[in-house]
């Protein structure tokens, strides 16, 4: 199964999905749909409940529910059970939820706008505009991100091709990039915007995102000079790349006398 993870939004809560190309379908997180729709504070036994009930009464859409390794909220890769768009469709009937009816159309939304992008990949360049713009982001900051994802999409490309692995591997190489450059690692960052399972890009300022781009942008163009031949090589490229920015941040520092890694998260942003 090709297979290509991503981050969805519903309500501003986050929905791991998995994008199997393939099938040409979403496969998504059971417990993260469980915790939108319940708003359960332990939705992992929520849903173990849910599917010792459903398995007794002889429910085919809990056997056939595959598990699949995705990011948790530690950063750690784990299995998780999914479902796809169809199967979710079944589940949700036997989840009291006012959200219920929104959700569905959510879902089926986004397994039409994933087809509609493949055809035209401009339709997903214009819906992440359409969200930065609705959530209040400045125009400024959305050129400034989106310029980060096309430097992120070369970064991770050329971690493909060095044989990168995907999931846990990408995230300890970004974790030494992050820690090179901010002095934090991701989770520590995180922690300081006070963030949870929110995207600590879309909580950089223009500042930190620029910082993030030129760590990325170095690590890539080293690796590229020098084609990395294992996972350890490549760990010192990223630590080499993110040192860059690194040194560049404390020379901004030091000429402007204020620091570039901001406590500051969107939220506290938009109430200024």
């Amino acid at each position: 199964m090709a297979k290509k993870e991503s981050l969805q939004l519903f309500e501003n809560k986050n929905v791991r999905s998995v994008w199997d190309s393939d099938s040409e379908k979403w496969y998504i997180s059971i417990v993260d749909v469980i915790e939108v729709l319940t708003e359960s504070n332990n939705p992992q036994v929520y849903w173990r409940v849910l599917k010792k009930r459903l398995a007794d009464e002889g429910n085919e859409t809990v056997t056939n529910c595959n598990a699949l390794k995705m990011q948790a909220a530690d950063g750690k890769m784990r299995l998780t059970d999914v479902a796809d768009i169809e199967q979710l469709f079944r589940l949700i009937q036997s989840i009291p939820s006012p959200k219920a009816e929104p959700f569905k159309q959510w879902l089926a939304q986004l397994g039409r706008e994933r087809l509609e992008e493949i055809d035209d990949p401009e339709q997903g360049i214009d819906r992440l505009l359409e969200y930065y713009h609705r959530k209040g982001y400045s125009d400024n900051w959305i050129n400034q991100r989106l310029k980060s994802i096309e430097i992120r999409k070369e970064l991770t490309d050329e971690w493909d091709r060095r044989g990168i692995k995907r999931g846990q591997e990408f995230a300890m190489l970004t974790d030494v990039i992050t820690q090179s450059w901010s002095g934090f690692t991701t989770k520590q960052y995180k922690q300081y915007k006070g963030l949870k399972t929110e995207s600590l890009r879309d909580n950089m300022t223009n500042l930190e995102l620029v910082f993030n781009m030129l760590a990325e942008a170095s690590t890539f163009e080293i690796s590229k000079k020098e084609t990395p031949q294992s996972f350890e090589d490549s760990k010192k490229i990223a630590h080499r790349g993110g040192r860059v920015a690194g040194v560049a941040r404390k020379e901004l520092e030091e000429q402007t006398g204020q620091k570039i890694v901001s406590p500051l998260n969107i939220k506290k942003a938009l109430k200024k």
